[in-house]
């Protein structure tokens, strides 16, 4: 079944030039929590919704307010915006949730999409490793000072958006970090957000910041989480 997803920009958006960060669940909560920590440090504000018939069905209630699970944050002077979900997506809507990504940044005329994906072994590598799709990507990506990665496979929403991005030549990076999935990982969270701020200019972390909304935003995501199988268990039942 082909499942539409949906996009309602709910103010004028100007990010011609800009860039886009990839904030949808991998592997555990890092990808998340990390560009949630930089919406709350780089004073983004709510700009639009992202929407599917095949979403669960569930509103997240924050200071007394409902909010869609994914949201489209923006910051305007530094031209960054970031699809923040706490959703954790099921495989067969990865697809389709890139190429609406690569559809609105070549709306918007981003420059730059960075992505992010969760492996639990980096075979001895340490520290963030990221891969760039096209010359102009590997350039940005050399000279942020991140570590190359030559060989590897990447799956789901990151490796769709390299691959399709590369033939629609759009700028993609994928930052690769170390994550079990197993519960709280700030670490992973504090390194993930340092390595978008070495590619993304204008953005910082705050770490203790950081590691506050980490923990606040961690409980949030496994709600939205815990309500969505909810959800599917009595749907399916």
């Amino acid at each position: 079944m082909f499942s539409r997803i949906r996009i309602k920009e709910l103010r004028p958006i100007n990010l011609e030039g800009g860039y886009l960060i990839d904030g949808f669940p991998s592997v555990g909560f890092t990808s998340a929590i990390a560009t949630e920590s930089m919406i709350q440090t780089s004073q983004f504000s709510l700009a639009g919704i992202i929407d599917s018939d095949s979403f669960p069905p569930i509103s997240l209630v924050k200071d007394g307010r409902p909010n869609y699970p994914t949201r489209i944050f923006v910051n305007d002077d530094l031209k960054v915006s970031v699809f923040l979900s706490y959703l954790t997506l099921d495989e067969s809507l990865h697809r389709i949730i890139a190429k609406t990504m690569l559809k609105w940044a070549k709306k918007q005329k981003i420059e730059l999409i960075v992505s992010s994906m969760a492996v639990k072994s980096m075979e001895g590598v340490q520290g963030i490793i990221a891969v760039g799709n096209t010359d102009s990507a590997r350039a940005k990506l050399k000279k942020s000072g991140l570590k190359i990665l030559q060989h590897g496979t990447i799956p789901g929403i990151a490796g769709t958006l390299l691959n399709e991005g590369s033939i629609s030549e759009q700028d993609v990076i994928v930052i690769l970090f170390h994550s079990d999935g197993t519960g709280p990982d700030f670490r992973a969270s504090a390194e993930l957000c340092m390595a978008m701020s070495q590619l993304i200019p204008g953005t910082s972390c705050d770490i203790p910041l950081l590691q506050k909304e980490a923990e606040k935003a961690e409980i949030s995501i496994k709600e939205a989480d815990e309500g969505s199988r909810q959800v599917k268990d009595s749907i399916y039942r």
